[in-house]
């Protein structure tokens, strides 16, 4: 019951403010500098930390930078499928 993904957000771009119900997110930032929201705090993160996303709490990975963030995502739970994901903010029109 767990997926292993490397993510890719490219300059000036973000992934979709989301929660999960069924799985939990553990991300190991391997390069560049993401601005992390996890519910209602955010913060930036550097290379070789980590954040843990819990079941339920609404995250987004965002670069303001021109270097690519790269991050490691260990998913784990009973459904790791795309179905899982509920999206609130998406700049690709999924809401």
């Amino acid at each position: 019951n767990f997926l292993v993904k490397e993510l890719t957000v490219n300059s000036k771009s973000s992934i979709s403010l989301q929660k999960h119900h069924h799985r939990s997110e553990h991300w190991m930032i391997t390069k560049g500098k993401p601005k992390i929201t996890v519910n209602k705090k955010k913060f930036y993160k550097i290379k070789n930390e980590s954040v843990f996303i819990p079941v339920g709490a609404i995250h987004r990975i965002e670069n303001k930078f021109k270097e690519p963030v790269k991050i490691i995502e260990v998913q784990t739970g009973s459904i790791l499928k795309e179905t899982d994901i509920v999206r609130y903010k998406d700049v690709y029109n999924r809401v």
